[in-house]
């Protein structure tokens, strides 16, 4: 992990990416494992915010369950690729836009409350840019935990079963809307999300807990950026395997150490084939593709037409949207 020579810097970003303590000081219990102060932890949190480190600490949300999503992408000419970019990055519902290795180069996460507003904001990034855009509907999660070790660890998670929609109450979108956006970095956090929707804390606090039960909140924690922590070689891998070859070739590729994302979407007929996505974060580009080759000998995916789309740039990492009203939007 570049630049961090302080040991609690270190475990601050590293074992917190998921079980964030929901509590009513949740910083003090970070502060009580750590063995500092609460107002210690909080300081460093905001400093990594300031330094674009961190964009929040928050939840990520499994897609399609309280609101909708889909992964999208358009084949920008070089010389508008900074235009496109900024046309992509001005809908709000656009929580990630990565420049990626590829004739179909600018790919972006499109969110909202429904698939509607999703629908509505791809037609307007096609309008604006005047580009076919790619819409490549989520079929089904394998990994969507997207935490990794920051300490070179290439560590493996199990498949987690789907998340449990049952339980979704009136109110907990609003709920999932502030945690997206970032808890705020005080003493009584969730008070004040509580105070914000003229809600109790510990309704808040037990909405959250259900959620998080029910595999609809997948993570809770500190959200790294990973490029800016020396996390440069970032690989979305995409698989060209028949339908019924999925069931098998799914899970076993999401077990492996080092995916930290694996998922099945719908191709498109005649221009993009591909079913099967993992990511590959690498501190080096020889090292992803290690891994990568690592992976590809698996029987399950061998022979499998495949391609290593590299990022280039960010333009945009955020939380998603989930209420119409989008919230406060942390810079991107």
């Amino acid at each position: 992990m570049e630049g961090f020579s302080d040991p609690l810097d270190r475990a601050l970003l590293d074992d917190w990416q998921r079980g964030f303590p929901v509590t009513a000081r949740p910083y003090t219990a970070l502060a009580q494992a750590l063995g500092t102060t609460e107002q210690g932890v909080i300081r460093r949190l905001q400093a990594k915010l300031d330094a674009g480190q961190i964009t929040r600490v928050g939840a990520t949300v499994a897609p399609n369950t309280i609101s909708a999503s889909t992964l999208a992408a358009v084949a920008a000419p070089e010389s508008r690729i900074e235009e496109v970019a900024a046309i992509i990055g001005e809908e709000p519902g656009v929580n990630h836009s990565y420049l990626r290795e590829n004739e179909w180069n600018l790919w972006f996460v499109a969110t909202g409350p429904d698939r509607a507003h999703v629908d509505a904001a791809l037609a307007r990034i096609g309008r604006r840019s005047g580009l076919r855009v790619l819409d490549l509907p989520l079929v089904r999660p394998f990994n969507l935990d997207l935490g990794f070790s920051l300490r070179g660890e290439a560590t493996s998670r199990p498949v987690t079963p789907p998340p449990d929609t049952s339980v979704l109450q009136e109110g907990d979108r609003d709920i999932v809307q502030a945690l997206t956006t970032g808890l705020p970095l005080t003493s009584r956090p969730y008070a004040e999300i509580g105070d914000r929707l003229g809600r109790d804390m510990d309704d808040v606090l037990a909405r959250i807990r259900v959620l998080i039960d029910a595999r609809i909140i997948a993570r809770l924690g500190v959200i790294v950026r990973h490029r800016a922590l020396g996390w440069r070689a970032n690989a979305m891998v995409v698989w060209d395997l028949p339908a019924d070859a999925i069931d098998r070739a799914g899970p076993r590729l999401a077990a492996q150490p080092g995916i930290t994302l694996c998922y099945e979407r719908q191709p498109v007929p005649g221009v993009w084939p591909y079913r099967l996505y993992c990511m590959i974060h690498a501190r080096s580009r020889a090292e992803a593709l290690d891994r990568l080759q690592s992976v590809s000998a698996l029987p399950e995916l061998a022979d499998a037409p495949h391609l290593a789309l590299f990022s280039s740039q960010c333009f945009k990492q955020t939380g998603a949207m989930v209420a119409a009203s989008g919230g406060k939007r942390e810079r991107a």
